[in-house]
């Protein structure tokens, strides 16, 4: 059975039946497939339910244990009463002209995240978190502003490409034909590389042909530039693209926008980066968010070239979104454009992101800051990172 979610418009919020279950609940995807066939041998049930469970969720779209027709009957009523299929529940549902749709999802312990769906030709990219909140402090981010909570599991990751996935049937115009994600950018709140272990647990579930069959080369790792993490990435072997957020050209500058930069400096970063392409062949990609007056002087455009110029790279100038609160400037067109012609003239390859779902707060962090200051929003902290 697919999802049934209904289109909504940007004041509106979904059923609560779109994730059904008390929260207090377990989600199955979180539950290990060794104690899961434990529980299910205790009720009589052979090993080759769990898998049985997880393709109903994962490939199949259903989104109760009631609608697992090839379980029995009794076994479904004991599922519906221990687990939830989606623990997660809809907290706010926006979307965007554009056709990009905002999730802010609140998970078993009352915490918050975001998810995002972007359709653009032909494409539907799952936008997704790894953590609560965020540790790095980048200035300019709205996810990091109340610092990191905990990692999401590996089941809340997959939950998130799952009620995504089920999003695209929501908005598909032929309603008999299910669509399906066509890539993964792990750039939702949180610093993916500090989570590593679990993202790629995830990873390679959503890739598996019983799973959400999305291939390596579809998924995009975003990361601060954690050095030790980038080369656990590479030697992990799967064919996964790499995208460090480097914002800019020097150490000092650098530091002032990214805190974290104190520990690694950018020489690390850009070797462990190296080291990366040396071992996957994956071209790397440097994202650098375009602040006004800050980032995008002419020296910063000839310092940025200069790092980048030789090495197998590609640059997205993202101009920055306005998040409230922040005292930060979109960058003027001039200065962009001398950004992206002296870049080029480097023979470094450049693209300007374009803006997704500018009208409902699509950059990271926002909406979901918005909602939790309707609530009481406990306190966060500042983790140890392995850089």
């Amino acid at each position: 059975m697919s999802a049934t979610l209904p289109i909504l418009d940007s004041d509106s919020t979904p059923p609560v039946a779109y994730a059904p279950g008390p929260l207090a609940k377990p989600g199955i995807l979180d539950v290990p497939a060794d104690t899961l066939r434990a529980w299910l041998g205790e009720r009589g049930q052979p090993p080759m339910r769990v898998n049985q469970i997880r393709r109903q969720v994962l490939a199949s779209r259903t989104t109760t244990f009631e609608a697992m027709s090839d379980l029995p009957k009794q076994l479904r009523a004991e599922l519906a009463e221990a687990f939830s299929v989606l623990s997660m529940r809809v907290e706010k549902h926006l979307f965007a002209k554009d056709d990009t749709h905002k999730l802010v999802l609140r998970l078993n312990d009352d915490r918050m995240i975001e998810a995002v769906l972007i359709q653009d030709d032909g494409r539907a990219t799952a936008c997704i978190s790894t953590q609560v909140g965020c540790g790095m402090g980048c200035v300019f981010c709205a996810s990091g502003l109340n610092g990191v909570v905990r990692n999401l599991t590996t089941g809340e990751m997959l939950e998130q490409l799952v009620m995504l996935r089920n999003l695209t049937d929501a908005t598909s115009t032929n309603p008999d034909r299910a669509l399906r994600l066509t890539n993964v950018v792990v750039m939702g709140m949180g610093e993916p590389l500090a989570n590593l272990e679990s993202l790629l647990e995830a990873l390679a579930i959503a890739g598996d042909k019983n799973g959400l069959g999305i291939g390596a080369r579809h998924v995009t790792i975003s990361t601060v530039g954690l050095p030790a993490k980038i080369r656990k990435l590479a030697e992990s072997g799967k064919q996964y693209s790499l995208a460090v957020s480097l914002h800019a050209p020097n150490d000092e500058l650098r530091t002032r926008i990214v805190p974290t930069n104190d520990k690694t400096g950018l020489d690390a970063i850009l070797a462990s980066a190296d080291e990366f392409y040396e071992k996957t062949g994956r071209q790397v990609t440097y994202e650098y968010v375009v602040l006004g007056g800050l980032n995008d002087l002419p020296q910063h455009a000839k310092q940025l070239a200069g790092l980048l110029v030789g090495r197998k790279a590609h640059v997205n100038l993202i101009p920055w979104n306005d998040v409230e609160g922040l005292p930060y400037n979109r960058p003027q067109d001039a200065d962009l454009q001398y950004l992206i012609d002296t870049l080029r003239k480097s023979g470094v390859s450049v693209k300007v992101r374009k803006r997704k779902g500018s009208e409902i707060d699509a950059a990271c962090g926002q909406l979901r800051r918005k909602v939790e200051m309707s609530v009481a929003a406990p306190a966060a902290s500042l983790p140890t990172v392995e850089v």
